[in-house]
């Protein structure tokens, strides 16, 4: 408006010459209004820049419709892809999001996203953890609030889900063990990373289950840089027959070390199999030949977006998910029986 006040409904219905419960009606398209007058109306109101307002649609409806996330590093792949789910599932039920970058160079707390959360106009709150919050065992969820922490450990007061990250990369050293391999290799994920902690737990308890002593871990950092780097150090054990197989903790490291290895003169898969996780490449490399590890984020943000707003699903008894992974198997595994 010109003396720079947002429009009101008082102002709508005066320029239309309506009462203020047409403009009302007009705004949720009620068929107790004849078109033409909701025309006039939406002039009035394009004409002012006229919004209705969120606090009284909320009264009205006894919720805002809105979602919080928390989240850090949402550059990355995977949490790019998590995201997209969890707008999708949100939507299915009616809800938009309102987005909360947590820094990952600050100490991750809970409780602070928690107030920095709860001033919005949001129904509930999901934090997508990718290390441990240093208030995570002691962290109490806010009065009136759902939330919903995504991590695969269980938490006293709040619900959680995550994909079973440990049995997942089990099934990784088992699927090549099946396939004729006890020299199996391990490209970490930042020692920080909660998936990339459990990911390497897990290859490091299946080699010992099956007899065998794991080899050196070769720290990584997700990137397709510090593949190449392990791929660099991996090339003469490949050589010397004593790496049959790598599992990479993400595919971006996967494609990484098969660079340095193609650069070194060895292939995947004649020279040594190569298995990733997170199952993102096929999205951006064509005729992608990587067998990886494949997480349902679609199912974990169904899950959690239930636990916010659908009744039923908030009192079922079940707080703690873990879904599993599986393989999607393609060509980059050498069967050496």
């Amino acid at each position: 408006m010109a003396d720079g006040k947002p429009a009101s409904i008082k102002d709508v219905a005066r320029l239309a010459g309506v009462s203020e419960q047409t403009v009302s009606r007009t705004v949720h398209d009620s068929p107790a209004v004849r078109p033409a007058t909701k025309e006039k109306v939406r002039r009035a109101i394009a004409e002012l820049g006229y919004r209705p307002s969120n606090a009284g649609r909320a009264l009205r409806r006894g919720r805002y419709m809105a979602l919080g996330i928390a989240m850090g590093n949402i550059s990355e792949t995977g949490n790019r892809d998590r995201l997209e789910m969890f707008v999708d599932a949100a939507a299915a039920q009616g809800y938009t999001i309102a987005l909360l970058k947590m820094d990952r160079e600050e100490p991750l707390s809970l409780g602070q996203a928690a107030d920095r959360m709860s001033s919005l106009s949001i129904d509930g709150m999901i934090y997508v953890l990718n290390r441990t919050p240093e208030d995570f065992d002691t962290f109490v969820p806010r009065a009136g609030l759902p939330e919903v922490i995504i991590s695969m450990h269980d938490h006293p007061a709040c619900p959680t889900v995550d994909s079973d990250q440990e049995a997942s990369a089990r099934a990784v050293v088992d699927y090549l063990v099946e396939h004729g391999h006890t020299k199996i290799w391990h490209i970490s994920g930042p020692s920080r990373s909660l998936a990339g902690v459990a990911r390497e737990s897990g290859w490091r308890s299946a080699m010992l289950d099956h007899g065998i002593e794991p080899p050196q871990v070769i720290a990584g950092d997700w990137s397709p840089e510090s593949g190449y780097a392990a791929g660099t150090l991996l090339a003469d054990k490949v050589r010397s027959g004593a790496c049959t197989a790598v599992f990479a903790s993400d595919d971006a490291m996967a494609y990484g070390c098969m660079c340095a290895l193609s650069d070194a003169g060895l292939s995947v898969p004649g020279d040594v199999s190569m298995i990733g996780a997170d199952d993102i490449s096929s999205a951006f490399v064509p005729n992608c030949q990587l067998t990886s590890l494949h997480f349902d984020n679609s199912a974990i943000a169904e899950w959690a977006i239930g636990k916010l707003v659908i009744p039923e699903r908030m009192a079922d008894g079940c707080n703690h998910k873990l879904f599993p992974g599986h393989l999607v198997e393609r060509g980059s595994v050498r069967d050496l029986r």
